[in-house]
């Protein structure tokens, strides 16, 4: 039973099933259990105010705690694994939703290319679908986000910047329309791209300044399309500020600072990941580790900097679908992320000593004890066809 109470009812034992209401910046995780006063000290210092507790899912509280495991909590409330299917069964619909994804953003791009319009329910209920995705296991659909086409970039990133924003808002906690508004302004931010002519667009090396100019209108291209439609004004807006930066000097406007909202600083960052990590005709993507270190140095003059860090730790130190070099000197994908962010769950499948691959095998880092992530690395450091992999290995749809 599902019941609405405020911060100071709130005791040891109770499980939290949604913050209500909660004062300042700092989000706090919805769901877990609260096993001791100091977790509730720590909602009441991050600002929550009313919240609602799943009075069926109460537990007892052991009488004596180990001091030292309380002052070692870094998480108001614990982790609950929301993940209602399996990996291997959500990459059956994922598989398929990412190459509808894909289809729907041809025939978007294609309509503004012609200035035409599109029926807006038909990538709104895809949203709705991606989200859906996130929900029952958010690991498919981020694993999809690492299997690039590198002639597909232009198709693949709103849909990966839509996957990334979807996981990013419920890491954050966000209201149900929130995240399925956040996602449909990832999937449609850069339609405006299809109106820079391609020797530009798809340009190998850096861009001139007046080439530069003419990209940077992709932005106000997109905007002017997307005002003629029946969406929402806050969604637009947020797509008008993806490259807006807090200190006024992105683009097209020069917004700084509290003027840029908070969907448009969060789409920022998640686009800029993606564009960062992504494989290119004319290059390779770089790791993500290094992609949150670019992003952590723009920030907190450029990017929010309280949000880049809820992004990292969202991702995690190892992404899922990332690859990672192991200590035994083999490659692994990582498949899902544990409460060790150092060890994550892995399928093994190549060996960098011999040169050739192995038969896929997952291994569990926690349990793994003579094993350890070395490096995070990027399938153009060892020639290999991570795709081929993945398909064989790891998809089945």
């Amino acid at each position: 039973m599902l019941k609405k109470i405020s911060i100071n009812q709130l005791k040891p034992g109770m499980f939290v099933h949604k913050i209500v209401e909660q004062k300042g910046q700092l989000s706090v995780k919805n769901q877990g259990r609260v096993t001791s006063d100091a977790i509730v000290d720590t909602l009441k210092k991050r600002g929550v105010v009313s919240l609602v507790i799943d009075t069926s899912k109460a537990f007892k509280v052991a009488s004596e705690q180990d001091e030292s495991e309380q002052e070692n909590k870094k998480e108001a409330v614990e982790d609950t694994p929301r993940k209602s299917a399996s990996l291997e069964s959500e990459l059956v619909r994922a598989t398929k939703l990412h190459k509808q994804g894909k289809a729907i953003q041809k025939l978007l791009l294609n309509s503004v290319k012609k200035e035409q319009p599109f029926d807006s329910s038909i990538p709104k209920a895809f949203s709705q679908s991606l989200v859906s995705s996130i929900d029952r296991n958010p690991d498919a659909l981020l694993c999809l986000t690492k299997i690039r086409e590198k002639d597909d970039y232009l198709l693949e990133h709103s849909l990966n910047v839509a996957i990334l924003l979807a996981n990013f808002a419920r890491y954050l906690g966000m209201s149900e329309d929130d995240v399925q508004d956040l996602s449909y302004a990832g999937f449609l931010h850069d339609l405006g791209k299809i109106k820079i002519p391609d020797e530009i667009l798809h340009k190998p090396g850096r861009l001139t300044d007046p080439e530069m100019e003419i990209m940077k209108g992709h932005v106000v291209h997109g905007v002017d399309f997307l005002k003629q439609t029946e969406l929402d004004v806050g969604l637009i807006q947020a797509i008008s500020e993806h490259h807006e930066r807090l200190d006024g000097l992105g683009y097209p406007a020069g917004t700084k600072g509290e003027n840029i909202s908070q969907a448009g600083r969060m789409l920022a960052i998640a686009d800029m990941y993606d564009a960062l990590t992504a494989d290119r005709v004319y290059k390779a993507g770089m790791s993500s580790q290094k992609a949150f270190s670019i992003l952590m140095s723009d920030a907190p003059e450029r990017l929010d900097l309280a949000l880049v860090q809820q992004f990292i730790k969202c991702m995690g130190v190892y992404p899922v679908g990332s690859l990672v070099l192991l200590s035994n000197e083999r490659l692994a994908m990582v498949v899902e992320q544990t409460n060790a962010p150092l060890a994550p769950i892995v399928k093994v499948f190549y060996s960098v000593r011999n040169s050739h691959f192995l038969e896929p095998k997952d291994v569990n880092l926690t349990t793994e004890k003579n094993v350890k992530v070395s490096k995070a690395v990027i399938a153009a450091d060892y020639n290999i066809d991570v795709n081929a992999f993945f398909e064989r290995s790891v998809s089945i749809g």
